[in-house]
């Protein structure tokens, strides 16, 4: 039956809360891959209704304003978008997912994520739905990068 909770889910929540530095807040971002920035500005300001965002033009990249969070749009036709293009053609069409987390000492998030054996891809500042703040990039076990983007610092 559809809506009910599984044995397994529920043997999460009978765990109570888990042990992480940090507490997810919501999604930030997604990030699309397109072909053409135009013609995905056109629809996504135009048809849709976002509102224009950060721009990172030497990287081939827009983002535009979904209600409080942001649609990241990569133009995979830009020479400069190398590092999202899929290593097989039709292979993906989302880079990654950003959640959104709350305020945490960063060196506990690190060692958090290694003793589960999970890698730091990446860390960066950068823009993103909540401003400008830190990023930490993984991969979960079926190999979706996730951006975890901690408040704003300012």
């Amino acid at each position: 039956m559809a809506g009910e909770l599984s044995a397994h889910a529920q043997s999460y929540l009978d765990k109570g809360e888990p042990d992480t530095p940090f507490k997810l807040a919501g999604i930030d971002h997604v990030v699309l891959l397109v072909d053409d920035m135009n013609t995905a500005m056109e629809f996504y300001c135009t048809v849709l209704g976002a509102r224009p965002g950060y721009s990172y033009r030497h990287i081939g990249m827009e983002q535009v304003w979904c209600g409080s969070q942001l649609i990241v749009l990569i133009d995979t036709s830009d020479p400069s978008t190398a590092y999202a293009r899929p290593p097989v053609a039709g292979g993906r069409n989302m880079d990654h997912v950003c959640l959104s987390i709350s305020p945490c000492d960063r060196e506990a998030m690190r060692a958090h994520l290694k003793k589960h054996n999970v890698k730091v891809d990446g860390e960066a500042v950068h823009g993103g739905a909540r401003g400008m703040g830190d990023a930490t990039y993984i991969f979960d076990p079926a190999g979706n990068k996730i951006e975890l983007k901690g408040p704003p610092l300012i």
